[in-house]
């Protein structure tokens, strides 16, 4: 890496992490505060602002925001390997510790909290990643789109027949989980949560798994080809170009017409423009200068913390939507709860900045770094 490289090195990394979080937090709140039924691809409103709150979110965050998370665990991968080469360590242990973590860390959350966890998906998708470790930059690029590109379409494939011969049972809500959340303590939440846990995991393995697979591949190749490093790359600036205008066009295209037109064809539009949307808000995120003044430095900083900020999202929400908390579940409409998420995520942004202030890392991050380097020695490999 050069000497230029160095200087420009840097930002992108907690640029891109904080923007996917409250990409992510406003697509996870409309199946926290409302049933997981009345989501993505029959998704419930009961007036037009729901409509307009919906078709904003669906356009602009749903597919993407998972893409960036998943992008930026590969650029992870890299620099961990980077990281233990620097102290003399065993990569291969650190990594299987690092697994071992966020599979833990990922079940209580799944359990206790939101089901629809990310964790343990990256953990079993980040271990078929390390075979690939050593691969060219090239070589994982291909990877990369191949499994984008068949997870794309096993998505179609699936979730298009599911909406054509069961449409009514995507939007109506399980009488279970109204009971649960309208009328259960914490403990019986913990219940059905737990229960609910393994099937949306299968869910979202089959459905997001592959494509994690290949954002992986994808953040690993930008952090071996020193692009992740490079805000002026030229792959960055065709992906501004030819990926930005047009993805979300055709995303909010497919969010228009899940809502007011043929949900069929908006979800498989949908699903079909989120690939192309998340390499456009690459190489956006790619050409945001580095933060000016304490406050943009401090928030951009805050998002190296964001496993942190993304279990206190599900926390925080859940308690608030849940009936052992405020009891807000399907109480409010979709737009309250988005602007509620955003708030929270900025809530949590202020709170980790103070964190901060005395600690390098985000509290979920110091548990899942002594995680990873225990039982752990500086020996020559």
């Amino acid at each position: 890496m050069t000497k230029a490289n160095m200087h420009q090195r840097a930002h992108m990394p907690d640029h891109l992490r904080l923007i996917a979080l409250f990409g992510i937090v406003v697509v996870n709140v409309q199946y926290i505060a409302f049933p997981a039924n009345s989501g993505f691809p029959m998704p419930v409103a009961g007036n037009p602002l729901d409509l307009i709150t919906i078709w904003l979110v669906y356009g602009l965050a749903l597919l993407k925001s998972y893409g960036l998370f998943s992008f930026m665990f590969g650029v992870g991968l890299g620099l961990l390997m980077a990281s233990a080469q620097r102290k003399n360590i065993s990569f291969g242990a650190i990594y299987r510790n690092r697994i071992f973590g966020l599979i833990a860390l990922g079940i209580a959350h799944g359990c206790l909290f939101f089901n629809g966890d990310i964790l343990v998906i990256y953990a079993v998708m980040g271990a078929v990643l390390y075979l690939f470790r050593n691969l060219s930059s090239r070589k994982l690029v291909v990877i990369g789109t191949v499994g984008i590109t068949l997870q794309t379409m096993i998505g179609i494939l699936i979730l298009v027949p599911v909406m054509i011969y069961f449409p009514e049972e995507m939007a109506v809500a399980w009488p279970r989980e109204t009971w649960v959340l309208t009328n259960g303590g914490f403990l019986e939440t913990v219940r059905f949560r737990a229960g609910g846990f393994a099937e949306a995991f299968v869910a979202l393995l089959l459905l997001q798994g592959i494509s994690a697979l290949g954002w992986f591949c994808l953040g690993l190749a930008a952090v071996k080809s020193g692009m992740i490093d490079n805000a002026g790359h030229k792959l960055w600036g065709m992906a501004r170009r030819w990926c930005l205008v047009p993805g979300l066009i055709l995303s909010m295209v497919g969010a228009g017409c899940v809502l007011w037109g043929d949900p069929v064809i908006g979800a498989g539009l949908t699903i079909a423009a989120g690939p192309i949307a998340t390499l456009g808000y690459l190489g956006a995120i790619a050409a945001l200068p580095r933060p000016q003044g304490r406050l943009m430095q401090n928030a951009v900083r805050a998002g190296g913390a964001s496993l942190s900020i993304y279990l206190g999202q599900s926390i925080v929400l859940t308690t608030i939507f849940s009936n052992y908390g405020l009891g807000l579940w399907q109480d409010v409409d979709r737009a309250t709860a988005t602007l509620v998420s955003i708030a929270v995520t900025i809530g949590l942004i202020c709170a980790i900045s103070v964190w901060q202030r005395r600690f390098a890392q985000g509290p979920f991050e110091m548990i899942l770094r002594l995680i990873t380097y225990a039982g752990v020695n500086k020996n020559p490999r």
